[in-house]
C-alpha cells in the first residue's frame, strides 16, 4: 500500500484499527515519510508495538513448562489453581484450564497481580480460547469437616472432572492432588511461572469473587463484597458483633469467641 498519498489523520485511523501484523507493515511502509505528523503517529505505534512484543515474549517464557511437555508428546495440558484457602467464610474454589498449544493471551499472570477489572476481562477471553475448562468448589461445611487442604483437593478434583477433554499432564500450583491418575507437575509459584496455572488462577478468582458478592447480598453486615471473606479488621469486628453467619468456617473462627 502507498501511504504517501494518505493524510496523517487517515494513517492514524488506519494504524489504530490495525492488528499487530498489519501495524508492523504500516510502520515499515511509513518509516521514510518525513511529515512531522506521520513521525508522531509512527513513534507512538512503534512504542505500542515494542510493549506488545515484550508482553508476547513474557507469555512465551511463561509457557516453558507447557512447551516441555508438548515436546515430550503430550497433546492436552491443563493448569489448575485454587483460591480461597485463607478466608474465614465461604467455599474454596478451583479452576482447571486447558488452552491450545499456540495460544497467547496477553497480560495473563498470577491473579493477585491483576486488577479486578483486568481479571474479569481476561477470564472471559480465557474461557473463550480454552479447549476446555472446569470449575470446582468445596463449601465451608465440608472445609470444617475434612480441613481446608483436603477441601482444596476436592475442589480441584471437581474442576478436573468437568473438563470435556482428558489432559495427559496437569500443571499444579505447588500441590500434588491425591487420587488423580493423570501425570501431575507441581510448580512452586506456578501461578506466576506457568501460563496455564496463571489462567486457571484468574478464572478461579473471578468465580469466587462473584460467589462472595452473592453472599454479600445475603449477609451484608460482613461486607463480603469487599473482604471476600478474608479476616480483615472490619470483618472480624462484624463477626464478634453479629456472630457468625451460616457461611462462616467455624473451624477458622472458633478462636474469636474464647
Amino acid at each position: 500500500m502507498d501511504f504517501s498519498n494518505m493524510t496523517v489523520k487517515d494513517i492514524d485511523k488506519l494504524i489504530r484499527k490495525a492488528n499487530w501484523e498489519d501495524k508492523k507493515k504500516i510502520i515499515e511502509g511509513c518509516k521514510s515519510d518525513e511529515r512531522s505528523g506521520i513521525k508522531k503517529v509512527i513513534s507512538r505505534a512503534s512504542s505500542e508495538m515494542e510493549k506488545h512484543d515484550m508482553e508476547v515474549q513474557r507469555i512465551i517464557s511463561m509457557k516453558r513448562y507447557e512447551y516441555e511437555y508438548f515436546k515430550r508428546g503430550a497433546k492436552y495440558i491443563a493448569g489448575i489453581d485454587e483460591v480461597g484457602r485463607g478466608p474465614l467464610a465461604g467455599a474454596v474454589y478451583a479452576s482447571c484450564v486447558m488452552l491450545p498449544k499456540d495460544c497467547i493471551i496477553e497480560y495473563v499472570n498470577d491473579s493477585k497481580k491483576l486488577t479486578p477489572e483486568k481479571r474479569e476481562e481476561l477470564s472471559k477471553i480465557i474461557k473463550k480460547e480454552a479447549i476446555s475448562y472446569g470449575i470446582g468448589f468445596c463449601d465451608e461445611k465440608m472445609i470444617d469437616k475434612i480441613n481446608i487442604l483436603n477441601a482444596t483437593y476436592e475442589a480441584m478434583k471437581m474442576a478436573i472432572s468437568k473438563l470435556s477433554v482428558r489432559p495427559q499432564v496437569i500443571l499444579v500450583d505447588a500441590l500434588r492432588i491425591p487420587g488423580i491418575d493423570i501425570f501431575q507437575v507441581p510448580i512452586i509459584k506456578g501461578d506466576s511461572l506457568s501460563f496455564s496455572i496463571a489462567a486457571a488462577s484468574i478464572v478461579a478468582k473471578v468465580e469466587r469473587d462473584s460467589y462472595m458478592r452473592m453472599l454479600h447480598d445475603k449477609y451484608p453486615v460482613y461486607n463480603f463484597a469487599s473482604n471476600k471473606g478474608y479476616g480483615t479488621k472490619e470483618h472480624i469486628e462484624a463477626i464478634k458483633k453479629y456472630g457468625p453467619s451460616p457461611v462462616h468456617r467455624k473451624s477458622f473462627i472458633k478462636g474469636f469467641f474464647k
